[in-house]
């Protein structure tokens, strides 16, 4: 009796906390299947942990096939997202995966699929959770940015653009730790990241746990992630710090792996070339001066690795170029250097004396020789043209083509201030017409600098130097370059709204070393559109577009007092001044904006 009162005590405790049990045939329990949301099995909200606006409705047991997926726009005006799964998608996330959510919403997902070769149609009601980033707490005013839509052409209405941003207000985890024996380095580059993707309104659909990922109590997870690319299989490629990594729209990792030990400091730039490697931008981990010290070096390394993570080449710019040419640093504003913005220092520049290399710190500072951030480069680019890469080289004004060899192959820069060793390599500018365009003041001054029509300009603090393979062969280049505009003609204007920035392209004819102007866009917009740091302009076949991200527009007013960062998306008809595309980010608070990029949805589902 005793025994079988304690049998139904137990029972009745385990249903009383929502325990479901079953009793076999003979007395034997055991749990039984989850209750299925539909005719599959459960929901798995965030299956990986990263994506928290992304779910898998699980198989339940089934084989299914033949799926497609939509995720239904808000009434009104809202925007579907569609795509069709491939049956090993959906092998590899043990369901159907449901990408696009709404936050802080009912969603109404449509899905068809064969189950067990029948077919059904099935409507489900999935909860997108609120948007969760950590913050700064000063100096913000809401979780993300608000996308504010200028125009919208109907044809991109399908568009996705993912937003690659940082937090800029001070965090107490950024810059705990530096690095020491040797010194130098930029280990200190560490703050929050903000990424997310938002739909052609402007609405957010996937966001980023990136604390998954990061941990800023560990020295090889912290650094800022940036470098987005989206490759061929459609998952994203980016990095931080000592890392670089890859992981899926799911938020599934596919890799996240240390840099090798020769390497530190990623920021910028990490690309996949049609080979299969990796390009990376890094610096030495321990190099050694001319003057016998050890130091770790700024932002001028890249490094090549194979799918295995093994080094298969490396560049050491500060091996060649010349990590002592001055010019374009000593012209340069102080208040917005890089991802550095300090309002105090907007509009001065250093002097010769403050270059001194025996005086300065080695470390992330604006100054010449390895060991300091001489070069800042802020993007690799694979020419596959004739197997070299082409570098944005902030610090110095130009990019730079260099070659296996390690041997420069042109400058697209202004020539002043290159000793004789690189003049050969200087590109000349020419008109349409093919007459050399004579540019003053030593070559840092062409006609067009100065914000009138037309004319020719050099590139100044520049970012994302890319070579257009749909546009370019062996010998004659198109190369669209984000010309910030800080320091332009080597000099900080008369008054700070003389400055813009430029989305530009080049024609390189490396035969006749000549490069020639075919486009910009940018200049008639004036100090609202000049973003002294950050952005990005690159070509896009699919559109036959130039996707334009002037990443931190406005950012000139806030540091004279005058207004706010507002960044601004643009998609432009290729050449031609034809808008197809305006979006402004407002609100951005504590974030500044780095990069941003189309993607495509449907080939990440294959």
């Amino acid at each position: 009796m005793k025994k079988v009162f304690s049998s139904v005590l137990v029972a009745g405790m385990l249903l009383s906390v929502g325990v479901t049990t079953s009793f076999a045939i003979g007395g034997a329990s055991g749990p039984v299947s989850y209750k299925p949301a539909g005719k599959l099995g459960a929901i798995f909200m965030n299956p990986y942990k990263v994506a928290p606006l992304t779910a898998v409705i699980l198989n339940g047991g089934y084989d299914v096939t033949d799926v497609s997926v939509t995720v239904k726009g808000k009434p009104n005006g809202g925007i579907d997202i569609s795509y069709n799964p491939s049956n090993n998608a959906v092998r590899l996330h043990g369901g159907i995966p449901i990408w696009g959510l709404y936050p802080e919403y009912q969603n109404e997902v449509e899905v068809s699929y064969k189950r067990d070769g029948e077919a059904i149609k099935e409507t489900y009601k999935i909860y997108g959770p609120a948007v969760y980033m950590p913050g700064p707490g000063n100096n913000q005013f809401g979780t993300l940015p608000k996308a504010e839509v200028v125009k919208m052409d109907d044809k991109f209405k399908d568009r996705l653009y993912l937003m690659n941003h940082i937090i800029r207000a001070s965090t107490p985890n950024s810059g705990q730790a530096v690095w020491n024996h040797p010194v130098g380095g930029a280990m200190e580059w560490d703050n929050e990241p903000y990424n997310w993707i938002i739909d052609a309104n402007g609405d957010i659909r996937w966001y980023m746990k990136a604390d998954e990922i990061r941990d800023p109590e560990n020295i090889y997870k912290k650094g800022n992630i940036m470098g987005f690319s989206q490759t061929d299989d459609g998952a994203l490629l980016f990095a931080m710090g000592q890392r670089y990594m890859k992981y899926d729209l799911m938020g599934r990792e596919i890799f996240d792996r240390r840099l090798p030990l020769s390497y530190i400091d990623f920021s910028h730039h990490i690309e996949q070339t049609p080979k299969g490697t990796y390009l990376i931008r890094v610096a030495s981990a321990d190099e050694k001066r001319k003057d016998g010290k050890n130091v770790r070096s700024v932002r001028d390394v890249i490094v090549e690795l194979d799918e295995s993570g093994r080094v298969v080449d490396e560049w050491k710019i500060y091996d060649i170029l010349d990590p002592y040419r001055d010019n374009n640093i000593l012209a340069m504003d102080q208040g917005a250097v890089c991802l550095n913005v300090d309002a105090t220092l907007a509009g001065q520049t250093l002097d010769k004396e403050d270059l001194e290399d025996d005086s300065m710190p080695f470390g992330d500072v604006a100054g010449v020789g390895v060991g300091r951030n001489w070069a800042h480069i802020n993007s690799v680019n694979y020419d596959a043209t004739d197997d070299s890469i082409i570098l944005s080289v902030r610090h110095q004004g130009a990019a730079v083509k260099v070659g296996r060899d390690k041997k420069v192959k042109w400058i697209l820069g202004s020539h002043e201030g290159w000793s004789d060793k690189f003049k050969p390599y200087l590109l000349k500018p020419i008109d349409e017409n093919g007459k050399e365009i004579i540019c003053e003041a030593d070559g840092s001054k062409c006609p067009g600098y100065l914000n009138e029509k037309g004319g020719f300009d050099w590139t100044w603090t520049q970012h994302t130097a890319y070579v257009v393979p749909e546009k370019s062969k062996p010998g004659l280049l198109r190369v669209t370059i984000f010309d910030n505009g800080d320091s332009r003609g080597m000099e900080q204007p008369a008054l700070p709204n003389m400055k813009y920035s430029r989305a530009v392209e080049y024609e390189v004819d490396e035969k006749n070393m000549t490069v020639k102007q075919v486009w910009e866009y940018g200049k008639d917009r004036g100090f609202d559109w000049y973003s002294p740091i950050t952005s990005v302009v690159e070509y896009q076949p699919d559109r036959n577009t130039m996707f334009i991200y002037s990443a931190t527009a406005g950012l000139g007013k806030f540091l004279i007092g005058e207004g706010e960062t507002e960044p601004i998306l643009n998609e432009i008809e290729d050449e031609t001044q034809n808008v197809k595309v305006e979006i402004r980010l407002k609100g951005l608070g504590g974030t500044i904006g780095y990069r941003a990029l189309p993607i495509d949805i449907k080939k990440a589902f294959n």
